[in-house]
């Protein structure tokens, strides 16, 4: 197992995306190994917003209301016959977690680990009762 990163600055001032990549990086590192293990093929990227397109096709009206999300193929709908598959990538939207940060004052590592975790869990087709037991597991 990676060794879990440093914890970050604490924050008072909003951090860049660059801070934000390390947060992930300590949630990715928390997620339990017997998960972590399957994760080896899915990356991190750090947006300031969704774009409109993304919006539309996730039909959200605002882009206020997303903090993040997972594009790629889920681990339960996987095949071998999958010829080609697009990257897994996990979006995190650094605008709407920071608001989301101001306005509830949780503590930032929290949120961004929330987002990441939720986003994993889709990785793995997670249903919601799965998702919060996983969230559950890693208080």
């Amino acid at each position: 197992m990676a060794p879990v990163p440093a914890a970050p600055r604490p924050f008072t001032t909003p951090p860049d995306a660059e801070e934000i990549a390390a947060l992930a990086e300590r949630a990715l590192a928390a997620i339990p190994a017997r998960l972590a293990r399957h994760l080896g093929d899915v990356g991190v990227a750090i947006e300031e917003i969704a774009d409109d397109a993304t919006l539309d096709e996730m039909g959200i009206e605002s882009a206020w209301d997303l903090t993040g999300l997972y594009r790629g193929t889920p681990l339960n709908r996987r095949s071998v016959d999958d010829v080609t598959r697009m990257p897994n990538l996990i979006f995190l939207y650094r605008q709407p977690i920071l608001l989301e940060w101001v306005e509830n004052g949780e503590d930032l590592y929290r949120l961004v680990r929330n987002v990441v975790v939720h986003e994993v869990a889709h990785h793995f087709g997670f249903n919601d009762a799965e998702i919060a037991a996983l969230e559950n597991e890693m208080e």
